[in-house]
């Protein structure tokens, strides 16, 4: 099963019992990148996504589009 980078995020944020604020403190990214996020918004920075996938110990990376199960 393949998680949205929102459903991702969020999920991880909240298995670590982080509010958006602490998590984004933490993140060193501003509450509004987060939510933008865990919104699905589309335009975002790439470099603020990595800073929030690092708390994770993960990042962008391309992927064969038919790789991914919708």
């Amino acid at each position: 099963m393949v998680l949205s980078l929102a459903t991702f995020v969020k999920t991880k944020r909240k298995e670590a019992e982080l509010t958006q604020q602490e998590f984004a403190d933490k993140a060193g990214v501003a509450l509004t990148v987060v939510r933008k996020i865990e919104q699905g918004k589309e335009n975002l920075s790439m470099a603020k996504v990595n800073q929030v996938l690092m708390m994770f110990g993960h990042k962008l990376a391309p992927v064969k589009h038919k790789e991914i199960e919708l």
